[in-house]
């Protein structure tokens, strides 16, 4: 009897470091599968929105630098003489030389078919904003005051110069990223 007991035990005993050695192994696949979704972006794929947007925004900023050709690319110290033409993808703050002295284009908001903005030039102000493809703004800035048109864009074309004058164009993209001409005349 005492042998059946013994192979009773040992049995008892290989069966619950199966079921331990079971266990584990589901644990450690539970970890390493959440791992691989943690590493992959999750069910959004490469690029999907962590709980605090950093992965999301490093996407968008990579993929808006290469979307949109602009003659200056990204440098918002090309436009200190006040001729450029950069893409932006986020707010910046640009300043250069206007009819009224130092001229401030502070780009408040870009996203998918939006941009805002705030001008200021001597004692002018202008703010403004568009929504929509193809869509964007004019300001023409004079010394004695400024003017502004919203709407499609038509050809794309950069603005013409203008005597005595900076034209500043703020222009929309489908990706997050616009377009900025500012021509001095």
């Amino acid at each position: 009897m005492r042998g059946n007991i013994m192979n009773t035990e040992a049995t008892a005993h290989r069966a619950g470091t199966t079921r331990m050695r079971g266990a584990v192994a589901l644990r450690v696949l539970a970890v390493l599968t959440v791992g691989a979704l943690v590493g992959c972006g999750g069910p959004g794929g490469v690029g999907a929105q962590s709980p605090d947007g950093d992965r999301a925004s490093e996407s968008r900023s990579a993929s808006a630098q290469l979307s949109v050709s602009a003659a200056d690319g990204h440098d918002t110290a090309a436009c200190s003489d006040g001729n450029c033409e950069i893409a932006v993808f986020e707010p910046v703050t640009i300043r250069f030389d206007g009819p009224a002295g130092t001229t401030t284009l502070s780009v408040t908001e870009v996203g998918p078919d939006r941009i805002e903005y705030a001008l200021k030039s001597g004692n002018s102000q202008s703010k403004g904003g568009i929504e929509g493809p193809g869509q964007g703004c004019l300001v023409v800035l004079r010394s004695d005051g400024s003017s502004t048109s919203c709407g499609g864009m038509g050809d794309g074309r950069p603005p013409s110069a203008r005597s005595d004058a900076v034209v500043v164009q703020a222009a929309t993209g489908e990706d997050g990223t616009a377009l900025l001409r500012v021509v001095s005349g």
